[in-house]
């Protein structure tokens, strides 16, 4: 490549620092830095870890909590040439040590009280809060001058959250990420007047690739929190300190859940971005009818498309609200039956992608590389529907459809009818194992009150067809998610599939 053409995930930083130099990038905790303070920071963080003994194109795994010291380490790794890994600070164990042992890390990046359950012989070094800490290292390391990375290098593996089966290494290059950070600035209208607080996971795809860095390209002003906390976010918008939020549905149903939500003066909140999991309707009208002022963003994808793949804007919701909308703008999508033909709008049919946002494989799997990239196209999981003015409709994960009897069930169908009842805070619907229905339409619900088993079967026959309704409702204090919020339906089959079979 020509010296000076490659478009690089580092390279957004450093044009918006020298745009707006003086302007602050992100507030974390009591620390603030400007774009230039953190794109010096970035120069000296690759200095630091390439003194390490690291090479361009090793894999740098990142266990942490969010931090500005997490966002530097990213950046840096980008700029020296490495392969940055996050990793769920979640995992433990087994877990853990599959994502580092499979993406083959040379260095785990981690928080001193995380460091502890790192597999043994795993090379470390603190992200943070020590004196031996890539962050306290910062000031007396050199700039780094070296030749920087090439835009079709990769810089990340994205592992996948592994509902249905092991994680897989989406390999993302610097290309398809900046592809993807373009697409999300014009579908979701970032600006660099926008007040966003980041407080999901920085591990995960969504709260990294589709605000945070399509933030700092614009030049805005970022708050990160620790962790998504419903009092701190509320707080920051009150003090007019933050007028954007990203979350997924989990957290907008605990806020609109939470006593003080109806008294709390919200009027400052501009945009609302939800994603990571199907938003409920019923759930979404709620919020709607409360801050009617709000412009809401449903954003869909996965880890393999950088990950936004599709949005429907404020002015797009009526009339449509359970649509995850249109193609951004560097995503070609079409659906296709399972001989990969076209289906016709209305019908159910699997998004297949093309797009330069699109990972090269999955890292060392060429197997599931092979069978998830079939004649040109993704073949992202999902089934859905379009209709004639292109909008797309989730029905569900091919996987997670149910067949009920030789009937094919969406589950999405079942958990929209349980949410429009007032006992019910939260439901997740799969298929169980039956020897008279091959698979029984379960639905798993966290009450709010008191309810029962028949009262929810009844409620949903009034509103579906009976052989849609549950044949069982199973009352749990809480479901099984990852740290995105998404619930992990293969943690509930597995689990509730063996006592159906017990």
């Amino acid at each position: 490549m020509t010296p000076g053409h490659a478009s690089t995930v580092d390279g957004v930083l450093r044009r918006s620092a020298r745009r707006t130099p003086a302007r602050v990038a992100v507030e974390y905790r009591d620390r603030s830095w400007t774009y230039a303070g953190l794109d010096d920071a970035v120069s000296r963080a690759a200095s630091v870890l390439l003194a390490r003994g690291l090479a361009p194109g090793d894999r740098v795994g990142a266990y942490g909590h969010n931090s500005d010291a997490y966002l530097i380490a990213f950046l840096a790794c980008a700029r020296a040439g490495l392969v940055h890994v996050p990793v769920n600070q979640n995992l433990t164990g087994d877990d853990l040590a599959y994502v580092l042992g499979q993406s083959g890390s040379a260095l785990v990046l981690t928080d001193p009280g995380l460091a502890d359950r790192l597999p043994g012989g795993v090379r470390s070094l603190a992200l943070r809060d020590a004196e031996d800490s890539l962050l306290a290292a910062l000031p007396g390391a050199p700039p780094h001058d070296g030749p920087g990375p090439r835009d079709e290098d990769l810089v990340q593996l994205l592992y996948t959250s592994g509902t249905t089966a092991l994680p897989k290494g989406a390999m993302m290059t610097h290309r398809a990420l900046v592809h993807a950070y373009s697409s999300a600035i014009t579908a979701l209208d970032l600006g660099p007047d926008d007040r966003p607080v980041h407080a999901l996971p920085l591990y995960h795809s969504a709260q990294m690739h589709v605000f945070l860095l399509p933030y700092l390209a614009v030049g805005a002003t970022n708050t990160l929190l620790d962790a998504p906390d419903g009092d701190r976010v509320l707080d920051l918008v009150e003090a007019g300190r933050a007028d954007s939020l990203f979350a997924p549905p989990t957290v907008w149903i605990a806020l609109a859940n939470r006593p003080d939500f109806a008294g709390r003066d919200l009027d400052g909140l501009r945009k609302a971005y939800y994603g990571a999991s199907i938003m409920p309707v019923p759930v979404l009208e709620r919020l709607r009818a409360r801050l009617p002022h709000l412009a809401f963003y449903n954003c869909f994808g996965q880890s393999e498309i950088g990950p936004l793949a599709m949005v429907l804007g404020p002015g797009e919701h009526a009339g449509r609200m359970d649509s995850c909308g249109r193609p951004v703008l560097f995503v070609d999508a079409r659906l296709a039956d399972e001989h990969g033909v076209d289906v016709p709008d209305g019908t159910p049919g699997e998004i297949l992608y093309r797009s330069p946002q699109l990972c090269e494989g999955y890292w060392d799997k060429p197997a599931e590389s092979a069978e998830a990239f079939r004649d040109g196209w993704f073949h992202s999981g999902d089934l859905a529907v379009r209709d004639a003015d292109g909008y797309y409709t989730v029905v569900d994960r091919v996987k997670d459809v149910i067949n009920s009897g030789g009937v094919l069930v969406a589950s999405r169908q079942v958990e929209d009818a349980l949410y429009t009842h007032p006992g019910v805070a939260e439901a997740a619907v799969v298929g169980l194992p039956d020897e008279r229905w091959i698979e029984a339409v379960t639905a798993v619900v966290v009450p709010r009150g008191e309810v029962t088993e028949a009262e929810l079967i009844a409620h949903v026959r009034e509103r579906l067809a009976h052989f849609k309704a549950p044949k069982r409702v199973i009352l749990v204090d809480e479901l099984p998610r990852n740290a995105s919020g998404k619930i992990l339906k293969r943690q509930l089959r597995d689990r509730l599939g063996d006592t159906a079979r017990a």
